[in-house]
């Protein structure tokens, strides 16, 4: 074999190669961290079942899906929120999917904003159970307002929630995860504590804080090494966020929630975060194209990204001016191109 049919063999072995892997990328929903430990095959079922799991926002969206998916690994369960009833009906379905028993759930409504509440019910939680081994910081809501338009009542009602109260709560929690020498906090963040959109500049400020509170908690717990710190970032996912968002008014609701057909799936969403918290992974992009995409471009390319950002972002104004889904048509032009 000549010299020069080798190199052009080599040559469109490593374009197969690349060509694969843009494949890969154009379908990934996750980043590529994430997805090497997925792709691995190390199951979630190894690292996390007969574990206690603390789950808040566990009523709806993502915290239910977790909820589900836990029940069926076998871990025991404490479902916070505020709304017992809801609670209660998550409780039961979970134990007509797994094989948990009614000692194996605790219903425990809870008040992020009600700060004085967090140490009885961690209190509680260990009573019932001895030990809390994950803790998952869900709760919270979004918004959907323009900054001009926006009463500084809702700034403070987010960071009073999204960010104060998560923080509150894993300061009751993280003492007895010390003192066990084990344990796993995991918070669910959001894209938006990455990069940034129009109409969500007080929900994007809380995930901001978030992320440099756990990053520098994960600092200070160097001593600490059997205790993990995840952020989980997702995109767009199908939940009710949206139709709990903040809009101009603390009281006032959002009249257009939009579909949740483009989204991802929560149960996706979910999978990808079980195998982050069963690896102690530090950080985790969830998202589907071409969502997953712009986050690498505002990893690495800021100012394309805010050029990028300029450009959606004024379409996305004007259709949420006009009454319509702001979320749907953000990225429906890229989507057109590449589904």
């Amino acid at each position: 074999m000549s010299w020069e049919l080798l190199w052009a063999l080599l040559l469109a072995c490593a374009l197969l190669y690349v060509g694969l892997q843009l494949v890969r990328f154009a379908r990934a929903d996750g980043d590529l961290t994430l997805l090497w430990a997925e792709w691995q095959g190390r199951r979630p079922e190894w690292e996390l079942s007969d574990m206690v799991v603390w789950v808040t926002g566990a009523s709806s969206g993502i915290g239910e899906e977790l909820v589900y998916q836990l029940s069926k690994l076998g871990a025991s369960l404490v479902l916070s929120s505020r709304t017992a009833n809801e609670l209660e009906r998550v409780k039961n379905k979970c134990l007509e999917i797994s094989n948990l028993k009614e000692k194996d759930i605790l219903v425990l409504p809870l008040d992020l904003t009600d700060r004085g509440s967090h140490e009885v019910a961690t209190k509680k939680v260990l009573q019932h159970f001895g030990q809390i081994d994950i803790l998952v910081n869900n709760g919270g809501r979004s918004q959907r307002s323009l900054f001009e338009d926006t009463n500084l009542d809702v700034y403070k009602a987010i960071m009073e929630l999204n960010f104060l109260g998560t923080i509150s709560l894993t300061k009751c929690v993280l003492p007895h995860m010390i003192e066990r020498k084990q344990g796993k906090i995991v918070t669910v963040s959001s894209i938006l504590g990455l990069a940034a959109a129009p109409l969500a500049s007080g929900y994007a400020a809380s995930k901001h804080a978030l992320h440099g509170f756990f990053n520098s908690l994960r600092c200070e717990l160097v001593m600490h090494p059997e205790i993990s710190i995840t952020n989980i970032c997702p995109g767009p996912v199908q939940s009710n966020i949206v139709h709990n968002a903040f809009t101009e008014e603390v009281s006032k609701k959002l009249e257009n929630t939009g579909s949740q057909e483009y989204k991802m799936k929560t149960s996706r969403c979910v999978r990808l975060m079980l195998v982050a918290m069963a690896n102690d992974l530090k950080e985790v992009w969830i998202a589907e194209q071409p969502y997953l995409s712009v986050c690498y471009i505002w990893q690495y390319a800021p100012t394309w990204a805010w050029w990028i950002t300029s450009k959606l972002g004024r379409r996305r104004i004007e259709n949420f001016k006009n009454g319509l889904d702001a979320d749907s048509s953000y990225f429906r032009p890229l989507r057109k191109k590449t589904d």
